[in-house]
């Protein structure tokens, strides 16, 4: 459900609400919030709560640090974890300058633009996620060990699998917040697990994405566990992706699925740094089917780009396959959506599909092949002097990757 204001204050008064969090992504995204009670709701919405910007990393100067957060009424949901008696919602939140004008570096703000840029466009796009992480368990003191869970492969079933109750959890707890996911299974590697988010519009997912993560770590504690969402958590295993699909329609009928996707894979060396921000995502590209190419295949899971087999009748998508769950959901959209109308603008043809095992394949198909970046420092340096990048995000963003690692 999709509540207004007037219903959110409604909502708070009847349900015994206590606390409200107001949420939102730092540069990276990571979740951070503030509480407020309800007495404070109405200037919230109004002016916005203030909080100091200077303390997030990338966001603003001590000289100029004053930001407000002003939270969205449809975002609002019930934290199920919380008490039942005093309960405990939380809602995402535009942030605003002390001019009330909307703050550049929200990369809520960022994908907005982008979302407007296709509406503009007549594209109806919806995107949806795989996430995929590790569960390790803690010592007798609590920390996080690299110890995982259990020790099952792709698809085992338990007493295999030692996740399978913690996967339900999620999903139930999910559910309870209106999020349904799509599917939830072990993934191959020991401790490893993916649950799907089904195609929605963009920002809903990205909503979504937040609240997964959130979700997943809250479970895993509450087992005694811990949830890490690295790129690669444990050298010569599989690392973790965060795979995103894709769908494209145009309003007056045209196919071009093909010209975004010629797009995404034209700027995909620019967008590497914040598909893939920390040092850590270098260790995952190139190898366990993680991409190491730029390219595309159907129903090819070696490549950047995969296809996935449809049947008549059913909508095409395209699945991105070299970003990690240290990505922020709202820029990452935001890049893929921005560089695929850039590819329906340009009428960019799509390049012919690799069909081959890439990592099997001799080098002197290989070495014809353009390939990703191989590490943090390069991603960065294609990103600061990609013109692509400057206009689409705010200026100097791109300084912020290297010194958050």
């Amino acid at each position: 459900m999709e509540y207004t204001k007037e219903e959110v204050i409604e909502f708070i008064q009847q349900e015994d609400v206590k606390f409200i969090r107001l949420a939102f992504c730092d540069f990276l995204g990571n979740l951070k919030n503030l509480a407020i009670t309800p007495e404070q709701l109405d200037k919230a919405f109004e002016d916005g709560i203030s909080f100091d910007g200077s303390a997030i990393n990338g966001f603003a100067t001590p000289d100029h640090s004053d930001l407000f957060l002003v939270p969205i009424p449809s975002s609002l949901t019930v934290l199920p974890w919380r008490s039942t008696t005093g309960k405990v919602v939380r809602m995402f939140c535009l942030i605003r300058n002390a001019d009330g004008t909307p703050f550049e570096r929200d990369s809520r703000f960022i994908l907005s633009k982008a979302i407007d840029k296709a509406k503009d466009a007549g594209l109806n796009i919806k995107i949806g996620s795989e996430c995929e992480f590790y569960l390790f368990q803690n010592d007798e003191k609590g920390n996080p060990t690299k110890i995982p869970f259990d020790h099952a492969g792709y698809l085992d079933v338990a007493p295999a699998d030692k996740g399978e109750n913690i996967r339900r959890e999620i999903v139930l707890t999910l559910k309870e917040m209106d999020i349904h996911p799509e599917a939830s299974h072990h993934e191959e590697g020991p401790g490893q697990n993916q649950i799907d988010i089904r195609r929605a519009k963009p920002m809903r997912c990205a909503d979504n994405i937040i609240n997964l993560m959130s979700v997943v770590r809250t479970c895993a504690v509450r087992n005694g566990l811990t949830a890490d969402f690295s790129p690669k958590p444990l050298a010569g295993k599989s690392g973790n992706g965060f795979h995103i699909s894709v769908s494209v329609s145009s309003k007056d009928g045209k196919y071009v699925l093909p010209q975004f996707l010629a797009g995404v894979l034209d700027h995909i060396e620019e967008m590497t740094a914040f598909l893939n921000p920390v040092y850590n995502s270098y260790e995952r590209l190139g190898s366990d089917k993680a991409p190491k190419y730029v390219g595309w295949g159907k129903q090819n899971r070696t490549q950047l780009i995969r296809v996935p087999a449809t049947k008549e009748g059913e909508e095409k998508v395209i699945e991105i396959r070299s970003p990690d769950p240290c990505t922020n959901p709202y820029i990452a959209y935001a890049l893929i959506i921005f560089a695929g109308i850039d590819g329906i603008e340009r009428n960019l043809p799509a390049p012919d599909p690799v069909e081959l095992n890439v990592y099997t394949a001799p080098s002197e198909i290989t070495s014809k092949l353009k390939k990703l970046p191989e590490s943090l420092s390069s991603a960065v340096d294609k990103a600061k002097t990609s013109d692509f990048i400057k206009k689409v995000l705010p200026l100097n963003m791109t300084d912020f990757l290297e010194t958050s690692n």
